[in-house]
């Protein structure tokens, strides 16, 4: 099989950079695995997992990305998986659960949801964000695998929304994927 690549390039935005990024891949052999594609604020990210024969190296993927003929440079960054993307793949842990919070705007939102996770040793699987108007909403996927007390857990998700008054809810991850799209830009909140 060769060696899997994780792949992370971020540009300014333009027309064709889909194109050029998976040309350089195609040129070098590589058979993409997995992908996932945003443009935030005019700038564009992605980052992809490409299967390679063992030759390739993350110095030929560079060289072919600095090698784009064009106004806009792209940044990469390039690493060797450890674990096949085969082995890591449906391995979503079987307490996955999606915390939804929504507030208006104000800086460090994230910072505090992610010191809440990080003070109850949860991690954090997945996250999307938008701002509409004055409006922030996180969706944030969480392993919560080692709660000892879902209970007591709602009870700190509710003091957590008290005091930065903002709207928490939690649902198991099947629940959420079975009624919402992640990724969209809008969310069903549930008012407390």
């Amino acid at each position: 099989m060769g060696k899997q690549l994780v792949i992370s390039v971020m540009s300014k935005d333009r027309p064709g950079i889909i194109a050029d990024i998976t040309t350089v891949i195609y040129d070098l052999g590589g058979d993409l695995a997995d992908l996932n594609q945003s443009v935030l604020g005019g700038y564009f990210s992605m980052i992809l997992i490409g299967e390679f024969d063992d030759k390739v190296t993350p110095e030929d993927l560079l060289a072919g990305f600095s090698h784009i003929n064009s106004e806009t440079k792209i940044e990469a960054n390039i690493m060797e998986m450890a674990v096949s993307l085969e082995t890591e793949k449906g391995k979503l842990p079987l307490e996955t659960y999606v915390v939804t919070a929504q507030g208006e705007n104000r800086k460090g939102l994230v910072k505090t949801m992610g010191d809440f996770f990080y003070s109850l040793n949860i991690n954090v699987l997945d996250l999307v964000t938008t701002r509409e108007k004055q409006v922030y909403t996180m969706i944030f996927q969480v392993d919560l695998g080692h709660i000892s007390s879902m209970k007591a857990f709602r009870k700190e998700l509710q003091d957590l929304a008290t005091v930065e008054s903002m709207n928490l809810v939690l649902q198991h991850n099947d629940i959420f994927m079975a009624t919402n799209e992640v990724g969209t830009s809008s969310c069903s909140i549930i008012r407390n």
